[in-house]
């Protein structure tokens, strides 16, 4: 999910929540995933971060699960955002390795089980995404924090090429694909849970259809979809056009990120219309 700011991204825009969450719902999101790499989480303050979980909490109102990605910096911050998230009552916390500093196999393994520790019995997922955070998560780190957090219910696997999912299909635990293209693949190879997906966050029918029916013809329209909004920096890309499509969210977006010029979002919203024209046809 995308996260509305307003001010030239200095505050959140909490009337946007609601209007926004109810398109999610409508075209076929079963829940929300907050404050992940296409939501701004890792620039928000803690304490916007709270305020924002509460705001899609209350617009959700129970259509659909809330889980929370409450990676940061450091270990102690990562578990209070982790706590404060159980305390607001989420079906799950997702934690990324920390970006900058390369963490050693042991030092990632104590990271994940302070931050399942401080959300538990709230289910506790492992986000791994190596091209932002730097890094792999290795199996061996998730079968250790699997024996000692009894809380970890899953992976967000956004790792590419596929030959780097397949690892974590083996661990026989619920793994959401991150990156769409793979879903087909994925869904081919072992039962997946679902899908975390950026290009939800404005087209959330196309990786509905293409769970529900993972053909290679599905894959490569949602391929060429993702491309077609990926021409500029994603986020601010991805509010220009959710923009087009009628919900009320501003192009803002938190610095040092910039919104898109306004021929820079017509033509980013032209080249998807081309897209979906054509696997209508």
């Amino acid at each position: 999910m995308l996260t509305p700011l307003t001010d030239g991204g200095e505050r959140l825009d909490e009337a946007a929540f609601g209007p926004m969450i109810g398109f999610l719902l409508e075209r076929g999101a079963d829940g929300l995933f907050v404050f992940g790499t296409t939501g701004e989480g890792i620039n928000l303050d803690p304490e916007e971060r709270l305020r924002a979980l509460r705001l899609a909490r209350e617009a959700l109102d129970g259509r659909g699960d809330l889980l929370v990605h409450c990676g940061a910096q450091t270990t102690r911050e990562t578990a209070a955002l982790a706590a404060d998230a159980a305390e607001v009552g989420v079906a799950g916390v997702a934690v990324i390795p920390p970006p900058y500093y390369p963490l050693t196999d042991r030092e990632l393994e104590e990271h994940l089980v302070s931050a399942a520790n401080a959300c538990a019995p709230t289910p506790f997922y492992i986000y791994t995404l190596s091209d932002r955070s730097g890094y792999p998560v290795s199996v061996p780190v998730v079968e250790r924090v699997r024996e000692r957090a009894g809380n970890l219910a899953g992976l967000k696997v956004s790792e590419t090429p596929f030959e780097r999912v397949r690892p974590y299909l083996a661990l026989g635990l619920p793994i959401y694909v991150g990156s769409e293209p793979l879903i087909a693949e994925a869904v081919a190879a072992a039962e997946i849970a679902g899908s975390v997906s950026a290009l939800a966050s404005v087209f959330p029918e196309a990786t509905r259809a293409l769970l529900d029916d993972p053909t290679p013809e599905r894959a490569a329209t949602v391929g060429e979809l993702r491309a077609a909004i990926s021409h500029q920096p994603l986020i601010p890309t991805a509010k220009a056009i959710l923009r087009s499509r009628g919900v009320p969210i501003n192009h803002d977006v938190r610095a040092p990120l910039l919104p898109l010029t306004p021929e820079q979002a017509e033509a980013a919203r032209r080249r998807a219309d081309e897209v979906l024209a054509a696997a209508a046809r």
